[in-house]
Formats: C-alpha cells, sequence, structure tokens
C-alpha cells in the first residue's frame, strides 16, 4: 500500500485546509496509507542552525512517503508563510533535497471564489524550483471553503468526488 503524507497549509484549529485534508483521507482509507504533517512545529528557517528534531522528523516524514498531498490556503494570494517554512526546511542541499523527484499533489482553498488559485500556481511553481513532479490534472480548488465545514471535514460531495477522480489517478502513478 502507498504512503501517502498529506500536508495542511494552515495551523487554524478550524482550518478548511485541514478540514479538506480530513475528508479526502477519509475517502481515501483503503487505497493508500496516510499521515498528516504537523509542520507548525518547525522553527523559523535559519541555515545556521544546527540538527533541529522537528526538522529531521520533518524530513523524514517526507523522504517515507511515496507522495505528497498539499492543501494549502491562500494567504495574500500566495501560500501561508508556515508552509513556505516547512518547505523551505527541506529543501536542501539544493537540487538534492528530498522533493527531487518527489511526487505532489496540490489542493487549494480559499474562503473566496477563486478557491486559492494563485496560491495554488505558486505553489506549483515553488515545486518546480525544486525539482519535484507535480501531479498534472486539473486544478483542485475550494470556493467559499470555510461555508462547506461541518465536523471538522469539508463537505462538499461534488468537490470531494471531482477530487477523488484525481487523487486515485495519482496514487496509480505512484
Amino acid at each position: 500500500m502507498k504512503k501517502i503524507l498529506f500536508v495542511s497549509g494552515s495551523l487554524r484549529a478550524a482550518s478548511a485546509a485541514t478540514a479538506t485534508a480530513r475528508a479526502l483521507i477519509d475517502r481515501i482509507a483503503g487505497d493508500a496509507a496516510c499521515s498528516m504533517a504537523d509542520i507548525g512545529t518547525l522553527p523559523h528557517y535559519n541555515a545556521d542552525l544546527g540538527d533541529d528534531p522537528a526538522v529531521t522528523g520533518w524530513v523524514a516524514e517526507l523522504q517515507a512517503a511515496d507522495g505528497l498531498v498539499f492543501i494549502t490556503p491562500e494567504y495574500n494570494y500566495s501560500i501561508p508563510g508556515v508552509l513556505k517554512n516547512a518547505i523551505d526546511w527541506a529543501s536542501r542541499p539544493a537540487f538534492e533535497s528530498v522533493f527531487k523527484g518527489k511526487k505532489c499533489f496540490v489542493i487549494s482553498v480559499s474562503g473566496g471564489a477563486l478557491g486559492g488559485v494563485r496560491a495554488q500556481a505558486h505553489l506549483k511553481y515553488i515545486l518546480n524550483g525544486m525539482l519535484a513532479e507535480t501531479h498534472v490534472c486539473k486544478e483542485i480548488i475550494v470556493p467559499m471553503a470555510n461555508t462547506k465545514v461541518e465536523d471538522g471535514r469539508l463537505n462538499d460531495p461534488a468537490i470531494l468526488d471531482f477530487a477523488m477522480d484525481n487523487l486515485r489517478g495519482f496514487i496509480a502513478s505512484l
């Protein structure tokens, strides 16, 4: 069974990104072994810092995963700083990091009508710069995401069905 690591770009307890991850993990339970990363424990990126257990654990999680599913909210037309921080920690050594050749799947959420398309484009650009392999499919966006969360999970059958069709293709490609 393939190992999929879900990475939510939000730390909020009521995060629509995390609610989306939970809903997808529920749906995919029999198709892959899924886990959620906790990027909130990472220190601010600083190349002068020595070995940090949170960073070492994060990189190990990435290495152990067959594929990564990023679900990012859009903050000020881009990805949240906490997500960029996590990516920066795992991006070393340049062009030879754990991201090189790593298969990635990207979903975006937002409280607005555009569903985080700008954040999604930025995240794909960042992943490309680290030589990750972003899964090519129709963009999966969750507009008005905060209004679609019930009991800590996204509740939008049409979006979840669409996401699952593409996520199954991603898993099959691993």
